[in-house]
């Protein structure tokens, strides 16, 4: 797994389809949500070189990653409407990876990230579908959970694009949404009666990552910090996805 390098070391690389639950399949589903918004988020680092060789890695070990789980999801989709919807993100996927993979150039920034906001609407399409399907509380819980690793990379990206002077007051918006819906989630995940004692335990280490994060995500007069917002956010994906690792394995 670890050749998938730092941080993606810590998500798993895409089981078969056969080996695969409905709570493991939402959390891969989920996981894809994620990687839209890191995608983004490493394309823009490199694009102000910001822990460039790092983003690099990740921008590479994310396209990978992403490409495996949704050739796993194609292969555990059971009915019509989720092999639809997984056809029309891997449609979506093509213009997102064609910027990706191609040389970093700041006019091709939005593009990018109007092309990755469709991807992840298909991909979050696809996550509500398979939690439908396992009907339990549990899957509902495996959702939020991973799509606490969506917005800790989507606050990334933003934050990227507004240190790299992309003034819209869209992104602002959004940005301030992404960390209002991160707060209110990881109360609620605090009040799931599906928590374990380390469960607990995780989560309170996240909530300390997230008030450090808050002291560290200024931008008042233009002063950004990109490379310490980025480090923080890794740090909390790195603890949500092992959170939702241990959801996902719940009886």
């Amino acid at each position: 797994m670890c050749g998938l390098l730092i941080l993606l070391c810590q998500l798993p690389v895409a089981q078969a389809a056969s080996n695969i639950d409905i709570e493991e399949a939402i959390n891969m589903a989920g996981r894809q949500r994620m990687l839209s918004q890191r995608i983004v988020k490493s394309y823009l680092q490199m694009g102000q070189d910001v822990r460039y060789r790092l983003a690099s890695r990740h921008l590479r070990s994310s396209i990978v990653l992403f490409e495996q789980q949704l050739r796993v999801l194609k292969g555990f989709a059971s009915d019509p409407e989720t092999t639809r919807t997984l056809e029309l993100m891997e449609q979506l996927w093509v213009p997102v990876k064609q910027i990706a993979t191609g040389p970093v150039q700041r006019e091709k920034a939005e593009e990018l990230r109007e092309q990755s906001e469709k991807l992840l609407a298909a991909a979050h399409q696809v996550v509500l579908l398979l939690t439908e399907q396992s009907g339990t509380n549990l899957g509902q819980v495996v959702n939020i959970s991973s799509r606490q690793r969506m917005l800790s990379q989507r606050m990334g990206g933003l934050y990227m694009m507004m240190s790299w002077k992309f003034d819209n007051e869209v992104y602002r918006q959004d940005y301030k949404t992404a960390k209002r819906e991160f707060e209110e989630a990881l109360q609620e995940l605090f009040n799931s009666n599906e928590n374990t004692p380390k469960i607990n335990e995780m989560l309170h280490q996240v909530e300390l990552n997230w008030n450090m994060y808050k002291l560290s995500d200024q931008m008042e007069n233009g002063q950004f910090i990109p490379g310490l917002v980025a480090r923080q956010l890794d740090r909390i994906l790195i603890q949500m996805n092992q959170i939702t690792a241990l959801y996902a394995a719940l009886p």
